[in-house]
């Protein structure tokens, strides 16, 4: 495995299991605190990485992997082309200065090399339709779909003081694009509604039958999505991992009809589309969801087809078709 930074206390503990290879960035404390702050210097970090010794090489990238050289057919596996070379407005809205400055005098040649760098890879795979969608349009490439895994969550800590059953739930830090505003804004106009809101509510007053948690444990979110009347998911996300986390535990979602929700969300089947992210849009979806019936294990079947096994299986499909394929040279 090859990766351009690692610092291990910051990520998932199971890839202390794995051997890692790094580039010579991974070596500079900075950069390992906040990767963004190698933005410069980590195209050329990955074009000098090489591998020769495998029979594909598998890329899980956002924006710099693909550009890995080896003799090996080459699939990608992608997140999203990079955010901040091809969607820099929204890039630039939601980082600081020196990410601002090196978006501005970097992005010609790098949309060079990204471009050049793509056009090295056997085959592309993209996350979701939304994800495809922009492969084609910035790379000129299809790109297969393959849904990511939800995560596995089995085990369950009940949060004090929360009623189960007694409330609507709505994941993420509340940034702009999460819209965890209007959720609140929504639930407000609700009297006999609460809202938990896992990350944290919005600057501003807010009635007490909303409630913001942060430093919520796996365990602990585990119990809040089995408890919940229902997730509310009105993020703009390219995927979005929060709904399958819900359907998991057989709790419907209402879900904004965007992005790749609408991949994973069956109306009236697993929950309810709000059309806009607006409050009254959301009010509306509630409104629906309150006189209809869903049945949870319907819902938990439906997760399955989203389980690691099922996203490995696919991967390992696509790898072993591509073992006879020559590489692109």
């Amino acid at each position: 495995m090859v990766t351009s930074i690692y610092a291990p206390e910051s990520t998932y503990p199971e890839f202390e299991r794995h051997d890692i290879e790094v580039t010579p960035l991974s070596s500079v404390p900075a950069f390992r605190r906040d990767p963004r702050r190698a933005l410069p210097l980590l195209a050329a970090a990955w074009a000098s990485v090489q591998v020769n010794d495998a029979d594909v090489v598998l890329c899980s990238s956002s924006g710099w992997a693909h550009g890995i050289r080896t003799t090996a057919p080459k699939i990608v596996y992608c997140h999203n082309p990079a955010r901040w070379l091809y969607q820099s407005s929204e890039y630039i809205e939601r980082h600081g200065r020196a990410q601002k400055v090196a978006s501005t005098l970097l992005r010609r040649p790098l949309v060079w090399w990204d471009r050049r760098a793509a056009a090295s890879a056997q085959l592309y795979l993209a996350n979701s339709l939304v994800v495809a969608r922009r492969v084609e349009r910035t790379y000129g490439r299809p790109a297969q779909v393959v849904h990511p895994p939800m995560s596995v969550r089995p085990k369950m800590d009940r949060v004090p003081g929360i009623e189960p059953g007694s409330y609507f739930l709505t994941v993420g830090r509340p940034r702009g694009y999460k819209n965890t505003t209007v959720v609140a804004e929504a639930i407000t106009r609700m009297p006999d509604e609460r809202l938990i809101a896992v990350g944290g509510l919005p600057e501003g007053q807010w009635p007490d039958r909303l409630r913001g948690l942060t430093g919520v444990t796996d365990a602990q979110l585990t119990w809040l999505y089995a408890n919940a009347k229902a997730l509310i998911a009105c993020a703009y996300e390219d995927f979005g991992l929060t709904p399958l986390e819900s359907f998991s535990q057989g709790t419907p979602v209402l879900a904004l009809r965007a992005g790749g929700y609408v991949e994973t969300t069956i109306a009236g089947v697993t929950g309810e589309f709000i059309d806009e992210p607006t409050a009254d849009s959301i009010i509306s979806a509630v409104r629906r969801f309150l006189v209809s019936d869903f049945d949870a294990e319907v819902i938990r079947q439906h997760a399955d087809s989203f389980s690691q096994e099922a996203f490995t299986a696919r991967i390992r499909d696509i790898v072993f078709s591509q073992l006879r394929q020559p590489a692109l040279t």
